[in-house]
């Protein structure tokens, strides 16, 4: 079993701020496509529930935890966890509101393809050579590092294989979320500049704007021979919030 850590300080206002099991929490909450009953994040870090609800109740009492009843298929209603408004602020928002009047003039001046310019143009930089080193590498280890990247900028990503050939990116935090939901050309830059570091195409399966609870990319090696195409993987079911 795992030791319980202290509480932390209060009036904690980023992530920075919590330490150990209760950090860990915030992050699973995060992450998870759907609220989590206790049992099963006690499950996830060796505790029993009782010793979890502790470190629940007290991320509720500060405001950043939240349960509902919900009921799952046969049985008894479950009580389930998920952020709050106020615990998903605890994730890096890396905007401010002169990006948003800023974005709001140029698309003024120059229309949405003048937009997605500039957003190209601000992001070639941190990208430059990437492409051509990233080519020699299996789609794996692209996906990989292009995950590492993207979470270096606060978008909690991570890559999977899901099929020999298949790749998919998810990115758990959007850290320009109310930007994104005014200006969807930020979403749209975001996935050619996946699309030229990885080298494939993408088909984005899941879109926080949209409702889900992360963004989700499926990037898939071309088929080597035009005769074979039917050996390329079919195309994953579109994701579900």
């Amino acid at each position: 079993m795992q030791q319980l850590p202290d509480a932390p300080a209060p009036g904690l206002t980023s992530l920075s701020g919590f330490r150990g099991l209760r950090a860990e929490l915030l992050v699973a909450l995060k992450k998870a496509p759907h609220a989590l009953t206790a049992r099963e994040l006690a499950t996830r870090f060796d505790l029993t529930p009782n010793a979890l609800r502790r470190h629940l109740q007290a991320l509720e009492d500060e405001g950043l935890v939240r349960y509902q009843r919900e009921v799952r298929g046969v049985g008894a209603p479950v009580f389930a966890y998920a952020l709050t408004a106020s615990g998903q602020a605890l994730f890096p928002q890396a905007y401010a509101p002169v990006l948003t009047a800023v974005l709001q003039a140029v698309r003024e001046a120059q229309g949405p393809e003048g937009l997605r310019a500039v957003l190209r143009a601000q992001w070639a930089p941190l990208v430059e050579g990437a492409p051509d080193r990233l080519r020699a590498l299996p789609l794996a280890e692209r996906a990989q590092l292009v995950a590492e990247f993207r979470s270096s900028q606060g978008f909690m990503a991570e890559a999977t294989m899901v099929a020999p050939g298949v790749a998919r990116i998810r990115e758990h935090h959007c850290a320009l979320r109310e930007v994104a939901d005014r200006f969807p050309e930020l979403c749209a830059a975001e996935q050619e500049l996946l699309e030229e570091l990885l080298g494939v195409p993408l088909e984005r399966t899941c879109h926080i704007p949209t409702g889900c609870s992360s963004c989700a990319y499926v990037a898939r090696e071309p088929a080597v021979d035009p005769d074979r195409a039917s050996d390329v993987p079919p195309s994953p079911t579109p994701e579900r919030a």
